[in-house]
């Protein structure tokens, strides 16, 4: 099966995969916003509300995804709220037709507002509680964050893509280079955790009074402030205090070393490049090419130059500092 073909997961086909495992809806299927995986909204007979994830075929292989489930239960057995898969017949993972699939329970909730300090005070003692569970043991078969697949590999996907505009692909080309040579420099974290991996703001819920965490599709080892410097926005005094406030209730649950601070502004080049990488990638499946459009104009290369001497530019700064 193609990493990129989900033509044959017709309705019919995800209905019968449900089915399988003695899950029955009574719903249409509400498609969710997620375009790596197929992620699916129904309510069964139960009167129930779940929601199915299809797998991309290719992407992670079956102890990966099975060792992703196992730390949600980890986390749910440390008291931290996420969203974590359902076991049927002891088992989280299930496999049809070739689509390797899980269920879970339909969590909604208020959006987590990164802009609010009070919500950012909540957020840290959450991600210190995480952390303090991710930190007993590493992964064993999911992979680090790493200069090698978030630079190099995506380069070259986006090289093959043949989608850079060709004028101005030199000017495209030239400070990517000078990005990813400063970036590999200065990525050096001395310790690395398991982390929730893509933690921004549309993977966090207010569900009654509690945070909730969902989605750990991206998990994966990395410093601990891979997972705390995607709130911080504005100028240089207002991310000093959103960080402060992060931090000030993360250690309350668990330690963090201040000179990952560093780390900052080449884990953000990190995600910049990857991202392009992932939808140059990607561009095969005509989801993306209907939703991400923009991705093969000029106007789009014309901004990532311009991004890139931005961010060129950051790295050469000093790196953020607390609050006196």
């Amino acid at each position: 099966m193609s990493a990129f073909d989900f033509s044959d997961l017709t309705p019919e086909r995800i209905l019968d995969a449900i089915e399988s495992i003695g899950v029955y809806p009574i719903s249409g299927l509400l498609a969710l916003n997620s375009y790596e995986n197929r992620v699916y909204q129904f309510l069964a007979e139960d009167n129930k509300r779940y929601v199915v994830k299809f797998y991309r075929p290719e992407r992670w292989h079956t102890e990966q995804i099975l060792e992703e489930h196992a730390f949600s239960f980890e986390l749910l057995d440390g008291e931290v709220p996420i969203v974590a898969p359902i076991k049927r017949d002891n088992t989280s993972l299930f496999d049809y037709q070739g689509y390797r699939f899980a269920l879970f329970p339909s969590v909604g909730g208020r959006t987590f507002e990164a802009d609010n300090y009070d919500h950012l005070e909540v957020l840290g003692r959450f991600i210190g509680r995480l952390h303090n569970v991710s930190k007993t043991k590493p992964f064993a078969v999911r992979p680090s964050i790493s200069c090698q697949e978030f630079l190099h590999d995506a380069t070259c996907s986006l090289v093959d893509s043949n989608l850079i505009t060709p004028s101005l692909e030199t000017a495209f080309m030239t400070v990517l280079e000078q990005v990813i040579a400063l970036t590999e420099e200065k990525y050096q974290p001395n310790n690395v955790i398991r982390l929730h991996g893509d933690c921004h703001i549309g993977n966090i819920l207010w569900t009654g009074n509690e945070l909730t965490f969902v989605d750990l599709d991206d998990a994966r080892q990395g410093p601990a402030v891979q997972d705390l410097w995607m709130m911080l926005s504005g100028d240089e005094k207002e991310q000093r205090m959103q960080m402060d406030t992060l931090l000030c209730a993360y250690d309350e649950f668990s330690s963090f070393d201040l000179k990952e601070l560093h780390l900052i502004e080449p884990l953000r080049a990190l995600r910049m490049i990857n991202y392009m990488g992932w939808l140059a990638k990607r561009w095969k499946d005509l989801a993306f090419q209907r939703n991400f459009s923009w991705f093969a104009s000029d106007k789009y290369w014309e901004q990532q130059i311009l991004s890139l001497k931005e961010q060129l530019a950051a790295l050469h700064e000093a790196p953020l500092q607390l609050l006196p």
